[in-house]
């Protein structure tokens, strides 16, 4: 992983203001019902906010001020900003949540996997750290509305290393904006529902420091 120090060189100002059964996977149909449970009566993600956002984390179609790969990510964890690049310029920006205290770990990372409605464990660190909210759970909770990885996961890896760490939705969309999880960065369920099919496995994932901004100021 990059240091701390160097993954800070060259991350200012890339982005402009916006312009306009327990072991049984579940099924397709679960996932279908799901989806329709967690997103909004007639959703528009520009302006549905039955969570009670701030208007700057609902999804934002943005300019950025320098060619970026088209279908990377990168989180911006002081501004609470996920980008999605696309051609042109231009970028989708997001409202997340990132991790609390010293557990955000900044660096580049591979999206080695994603999934639907994912099976979460709480890793052996977890437990260890809060073992009466995660113990119960060392066997695996099964995916749906309730399960903290949400309706879909983006899974970060370095080479073919699994990290641990996940882009995901959550059942907690008021903790948007805030620190909140164990490391992982969390978005609205139904926002990351909109963004899965856009990203593919082996696209770049930039975590930038929680300590600096990437986006222009003013």
């Amino acid at each position: 992983m990059l240091t701390r120090r160097h993954f800070i060189a060259g991350s200012l100002a890339l982005f402009s203001p916006p312009i306009g059964g327990a072991v049984m996977a579940s099924t397709a149909s679960q996932w279908a019902a799901w989806d329709a449970q967690v997103t909004p009566a007639n959703y528009d993600p520009a302006t549905s906010n039955p969570w009670g956002l701030h208007p700057r984390f609902l999804p934002q179609r943005v300019e950025t001020n320098r060619p970026l790969v088209p279908g990377d990510i990168h989180v911006d964890a002081v501004a609470r900003y996920l980008y999605f690049i696309e051609d042109g310029w231009t970028a989708m920006r997001y409202g997340v949540a990132i991790a609390r205290g010293n557990l955000y770990e900044s660096g580049v990372y591979t999206i080695g996997r994603k999934a639907k409605w994912p099976r979460w464990t709480p890793t052996a660190e977890m437990i260890r750290r809060d073992p009466q909210d995660y113990a119960q759970f060392a066997d695996g909770m099964p995916g749906g509305p309730t399960n903290p990885l949400g309706s879909r996961a983006f899974y970060l890896y370095e080479g073919n290393r699994d990290t641990y760490l996940r882009i995901h939705g959550t059942p907690y969309p008021r903790s948007i904006g805030g620190r909140a999880s164990s490391g992982c960065v969390r978005m609205v369920m139904a926002h990351i529902i909109g963004l899965y099919d856009r990203v593919s496995t082996g696209a770049t994932a930039h975590l930038y420091p929680a300590e600096r901004y990437v986006t222009a100021t003013g």
